[in-house]
């Protein structure tokens, strides 16, 4: 899995570089182009689309024969009968590309969530650390530290939550840029990046988590903590982020399914892709 985050990580640098200093809408809107036209093409490979055609076209029918003969029960009824058929027999039809179009979209999302879930930290506002620990550590036997650059200033000492097996800090950021913290868990270290006042769209990772194919899978921003190590997950906690449309604050996913249904839409007809 790490792998598979390495390259998708890159690809996303890629494809949204010559976004990150515009309004986050543009990046958006660019990679939700590209995935109707991913879905359209999966969709296109992976259905029976001469038999979309025909239920299509039978669920059309039979909707004519209602108002054609709405006076008749008999007919009714059995158009009705015929038109939910049809309906099954879509949703049948429609199974297969969608049971496939599942994996590429959960990669796409776990990357989205790095670039358009979370604001970078801001120089001034203080912020919090968890250390979110394996069961089977003594959260009050070991010894805990945190490490920074001079740009963040460590202000409390390790907070022990034994119940919830978490330790906590507070930091002030000083500087913007990117740094990286050294948590000390017993005689293990390990390293948390954040990022201070970055640009209008920025990759930010809040979460850092363990070895592990589902966390990795949805957490991908940053390598992986070692599976048998005292450390579970290290998270900072960062603001929201949210596109401004109309006054409205909307969160980064409703704003890319929707860009992405539409657009998939729009270009069925040119790509003649039957949906």
């Amino acid at each position: 899995m790490g792998l598979i985050n390495s390259i998708l990580g890159k690809l996303f640098d890629l494809l949204l570089l010559p976004f990150r200093s515009l309004n986050p809408w543009a990046g958006m809107a660019f990679i939700s182009l590209l995935t109707g036209l991913l879905m359209l093409f999966i969709y296109r490979l992976t259905s029976n689309q001469s038999g979309i055609r025909r239920v299509k076209d039978k669920i059309k029918a039979h909707l004519l024969e209602l108002r054609l003969f709405k006076e008749s029960m008999g007919v009714t009824m059995r158009a009705q009968g015929q038109i939910l058929r049809a309906n099954l027999r879509y949703l049948a039809l429609n199974l297969k590309p969608l049971l496939v179009m599942i994996v590429p979209l959960v990669l796409i999302l776990s990357q989205l969530n790095l670039w358009f879930g979370s604001e970078p930290l801001s120089v001034g506002r203080p912020t919090i650390l968890k250390v979110r620990l394996q069961p089977d550590v003594n959260v009050l036997g070991t010894e805990f530290s945190l490490d920074a650059p001079p740009e963040i200033a460590v202000e409390t000492s390790p907070l022990r939550i034994e119940e919830s097996k978490e330790v906590d800090w507070r930091f002030q950021p000083r500087a913007a840029g990117r740094f990286n913290l050294t948590i000390r868990a017993g005689d293990k270290n390990y390293l948390k990046t954040v990022i201070v006042d970055g640009r209008h769209l920025d990759k930010v990772s809040s979460i850092k988590v363990k070895r592990s194919f589902l966390d990795e899978l949805l957490y991908p921003g940053e390598k992986a903590l070692p599976a048998d190590g005292r450390i579970k997950a290290i998270e900072v906690v960062h603001p929201v982020k949210r596109l401004p449309l109309f006054g409205l604050k909307l969160h980064w996913l409703i704003a890319y399914l929707g860009l992405s249904i539409v657009f998939g839409f729009v270009l069925k007809k040119p790509f003649r892709v039957e949906i």
